[in-house]
């Protein structure tokens, strides 16, 4: 089985009540005191809530890895 790699989900409010899933990926260009993520998918349409717009992330991140989770 492979190694995971390191996505992260977050969720942003562009507009007043209009949240946003985001997945993003590790980069492996480290900084000094961070590590940058690059966007990997994120929501096209608004959900109502952050835990809407949440729950939709984990959906997309098992859409697109499968019950194994994001491995290479």
């Amino acid at each position: 089985m492979g190694t995971l790699r390191n996505i992260a989900l977050t969720v942003h409010e562009l507009e007043v009540g209009e949240f946003y899933w985001v997945l993003m990926e590790g980069s492996d260009h480290q900084l000094e005191d961070f590590m940058p993520y690059v966007a990997l998918e994120a929501s096209c349409t608004p959900y109502g809530s952050y835990s809407d717009a949440l729950v939709a992330g984990v959906a997309a991140i098992r859409k697109m890895f499968g019950k194994d989770g994001p491995r290479t």
